[in-house]
């Protein structure tokens, strides 16, 4: 009702939204203009308004449950970081039975130990109340080998996290044809760099 705002001579916003409503539970994702049009008192502006509205709640408001269960998970949802030619961070915060809860860059540019803060990227972390969190970054040089800086930030990284009690799942460099991940050299414990 709120949408639509008024109803039309002869016949009431509440009579609009009720048929509105009954298309959506029997259309669910087929909601069409077309369809929407035929609903009495329902033109082409208002039915735009209305598919508008779904889309918006489609993008922003309802999250699709994505699971990661494996390395091609990660890479499928940062592909577009193959490309790119500047360094940039993203984290990936994760539900405890590992669905998807956000992506986000964290840092563009030169990514080494001084540059990136624990604070911001575990501030993420917390208000979304993530139990893991997975860390990938480009190195536009297509080479995939961490660096010295790349180490220490993972080691620095996996410390604050056990901290926090939230696992750190991977930390995953990717090139334009290859990857690195920490994970499966088992370099996520902050233990293992005590040689280092």
């Amino acid at each position: 009702m709120v949408i639509l705002g008024r109803g039309m001579e002869g016949r009431d916003v509440a009579a609009q939204a009720t048929d509105i409503l009954k298309l959506i539970e029997t259309e669910k994702e087929g909601i069409t203009l077309e369809k929407l049009e035929q609903i009495q008192g329902i033109g082409v502006a208002k039915a735009g308004q209305i598919l508008a509205a779904f889309e918006l709640a489609k993008r922003y408001l309802i999250k699709e449950d994505k699971k990661i269960r494996n390395t091609d998970d990660i890479l499928a949802l940062v592909a577009d970081l193959r490309d790119k030619k500047q360094e940039l961070f993203i984290t990936i915060t994760l539900t405890g039975a590992s669905s998807l809860i956000n992506k986000r860059e964290v840092f563009k540019g030169t990514i080494n130990f001084s540059v990136v803060h624990p604070r911001e990227i575990f501030a993420d972390a917390l208000a979304d109340r993530a139990a893991g969190i997975i860390f990938v970054h480009n190195h536009p040089a297509d080479d995939a080998q961490p660096s010295e800086a790349d180490i220490k930030l993972t080691k620095r990284l996996c410390e604050v996290a056990k901290l926090m009690g939230i696992q750190v799942v991977d930390h995953i460099i990717i090139t334009k044809d290859s990857y690195y991940s920490f994970q499966a050299d088992g370099l996520l414990d902050p233990n293992e760099y005590e040689s280092n």
